[in-house]
């Protein structure tokens, strides 16, 4: 058997999930890591220093710090330094917003997001927009609820309200219109190839909206999942999803006609949902007890991805990068990931 020397250096074979958020955790493995002469480890990110949840001399547990940005993680034992190891940490983008799905990326790269409000609250803003420069600027002002977003076919912003069950369009100047009424609490919204809308209800129902406006049941989910959030795949499969109170929620899968499945089932509180361009599937969920990003391929394999705390959505952002929504803000993560095309053109 092996014996470390304790005046050997502590040594970081990996670090998993590669990327976090401020106050995520990731676990760091290698060797030499555990307390030494009764002092316990360090974990510095970059200059500033993570917390320590668990420790041992395999393995540590770590909580991000604010203010940590991407680079070089080192454990420190009692004045013995580890060799680096990178770790791709998520940057501030904009706060004290209300989202509550996956923010919307226009074809030039402006951000949108909500500040949704509880049910049947009237805010000042309802959607704000965010421009290169990480500006918050209020676009909409006039709405109740604003959930679910999505861009069309035309340019224009679609917009589902939990309060009305109205699906709203907003043009570039912010111009507000009714597009489809009676959608039950509308929440998740996406478009297919085709420019059919596709709007999720709490009862579980999802509608198909034509392009003239037409209005189906398209798929009906139990009772007790909502069609909360929506995505598809190139393949033109409907994936939806919505927290739950238990630890085992699914990811379901709409087939063109909509036949609807599992497509994966052990998250807990799965919420926003995107594709990257090679079919893996990221959603806003804990797996196993870790919230983060999870992803899920395209064979239903499961791994956390990106490590953080109160999360509900994402959207893949120009230059393989992603923007993450808390339930209060916005972060940035360059993530040399490319995420599938959902402008249309027009």
């Amino acid at each position: 058997m092996a014996v470390l020397n304790v005046n050997s250096n502590p040594h970081i074979d990996a670090i998993e999930p590669a990327c976090a958020m401020p106050g995520g955790e990731v676990r760091i493995t290698g060797r030499g890591l555990g307390p030494r002469d009764l002092r316990r480890p360090e974990v510095h990110f970059g200059d500033v220093d993570g917390s320590i949840i668990i420790s041992s001399n395999q393995f540590i547990v770590a909580r991000v710090p604010e203010g940590a940005a991407t680079g070089s993680v080192v454990v420190a034992t009692n004045g013995h330094r580890s060799n680096p190891h990178e770790v791709r940490l998520a940057a501030p983008l904009a706060d004290n917003l209300h989202p509550v799905a996956n923010p919307a990326i226009d074809a030039e790269g402006n951000v949108y997001v909500t500040f949704s409000g509880s049910r049947g609250q009237k805010v000042p803003v309802a959607i704000y927009r965010v421009d290169d420069t990480f500006t918050a600027m209020p676009f909409v002002t006039d709405m109740m609820n604003p959930t679910g977003m999505a861009f069309g076919h035309d340019g224009n912003l679609y917009v589902s309200s939990r309060h009305d069950g109205t699906v709203y369009r907003v043009s570039r100047d912010g111009t507000v219109s009714s597009y489809a009424e009676g959608m039950g609490v509308a929440t998740g919204i996406a478009f297919d190839k085709d420019g059919n809308l596709y709007v999720g209800d709490r009862s579980g129902t999802i509608f198909k909206i034509g392009r003239d406006r037409q209005i189906f049941v398209f798929a009906t989910m139990e009772p007790s999942v909502a069609a909360y959030h929506l995505a598809f795949d190139d393949a033109g499969n409907l994936y939806a999803s919505g927290p739950t109170t238990s630890s085992f929620d699914a990811v379901y899968r709409v087939d063109p006609h909509g036949h609807v499945a599992v497509f994966y089932r052990g998250l807990g509180r799965p919420q926003g949902l995107a594709f990257d361009a090679k079919g893996n599937l990221y959603v806003a969920a804990s797996l196993h007890g870790r919230r983060g990003i999870v992803k899920i391929t395209p064979d239903a394999k499961a791994s956390l991805a990106v490590s953080g705390q109160n999360l509900v959505g994402l959207a893949f952002a120009p230059a393989k990068s992603v923007v993450l929504a808390t339930n209060s803000g916005l972060h940035h993560l360059a993530w040399d990931i490319a995420g599938r095309n959902i402008v249309p053109s027009h």
